[in-house]
């Protein structure tokens, strides 16, 4: 983590941020402090009424860059149904593939999603994200990419993301577990027809986990998109923060949240920040780290909370859907 200078901040960095609808799109998720933000009732009408109020919030902050997915539940019929009321010309759409939603709009699921990387797994839910959202999407995204995913040995399915992205629509993947940065390496080292298959990654980096940061700078400075996801550790950071997080915040005034988020938008390969609100207050709250300056002492400080990635994964694992 850089703790060397002083990062200066602005309101135009609400630029580099995109909110993310994993935790407002279906009724169940992992993220700690959600459950009081959400409507007594998650039916489909609430939850879509709650997303609009969430993106008419973001966009009004300034926020111009929405993250979904297929496994979302409803979150790209959500944004889809957002943008044909709105009409906003000015925001950027990206979306992923690989999981599907399996939980039938219940809290007690036994199964929430189910992962898959396949070509026929890509071709379908391709179709189903082009169905809803048309030409918005500018960036498709394979979801939660790891060292043993069966993509790295499909040749037909690096092809079709390479045509995919030979007809103008961005391709890139996100990463999950303790192995997250050999996960970027080698995905960025894919080659179809001598050109690279992925141009952008989604990686979680947080307080608690910045094992990937050293790949992430090395994509950056290869112009590949960076976008940071997790930021708040699935609401940990917000919810149970370190007390040398508390620290900062009270010293700041601000919430532990806003002072997590401004140690993201203090990494200079950041390109893209994502927020994951629950509501409209944790957004406002979320948003408050983008313009928040922090000096070389306080991110210091903030460096000393990190766990080991074995120790992260293994906890976030543990988190329970409801």
């Amino acid at each position: 983590m850089t703790t060397t200078v002083t990062v200066m901040k602005s309101v135009d960095t609400v630029a580099r941020t995109a909110v993310g609808l994993a935790a407002i799109g279906r009724p169940a998720y992992i993220n700690l402090g959600r459950t009081a933000a959400l409507p007594a009732d998650r039916d489909v009408t609430a939850l879509r009424e709650h997303t609009f109020a969430v993106l008419d919030a973001a966009y009004a902050a300034g926020v111009r860059r929405v993250d979904v997915a297929r496994s979302y539940g409803r979150a790209e019929e959500f944004l889809a149904d957002w943008l044909a009321d709105r009409r906003p010309t000015d925001v950027v759409v990206s979306s992923k593939w690989g999981y599907a939603y399996v939980g039938d709009w219940r809290l007690d699921a036994e199964v929430h999603e189910v992962k898959e990387h396949s070509l026929a797994r890509f071709r379908t839910q391709w179709e189903q994200t082009r169905a809803l959202l048309g030409d918005a999407v500018s960036l498709y995204q394979v979801h939660s990419l790891t060292p043993d995913s069966p993509l790295f040995d499909d040749p037909a399915l690096l092809g079709a993301l390479a045509e995919l992205a030979e007809s103008g629509v961005r391709v890139g993947f996100s990463t999950s577990g303790p192995r997250q940065a050999e996960t970027v390496r080698r995905a960025l080292g894919l080659r179809v027809r001598d050109r690279p298959v992925f141009t952008a990654v989604q990686s979680t980096w947080n307080l608690l986990e910045p094992s990937v940061g050293p790949a992430l700078r090395e994509a950056h400075e290869a112009g590949v998109l960076v976008q940071v996801k997790e930021t708040l550790a699935n609401g940990r950071l917000a919810v149970e923060p370190p007390d040398a997080l508390t620290e900062v915040a009270r010293r700041h005034g601000v919430g532990s949240d806003a002072v997590a988020l401004a140690a993201v938008y203090a990494q200079p390969w950041a390109d893209v920040v994502l927020v994951g609100p629950a509501s409209v207050d944790q957004l406002r709250s979320n948003i408050a780290g983008a313009v928040l300056e922090l000096d070389a002492d306080e991110l210091a400080a903030l460096d000393a909370v990190a766990w080991s990635p074995e120790r992260y994964w293994e906890q976030r694992s543990a988190l329970e859907w409801r």
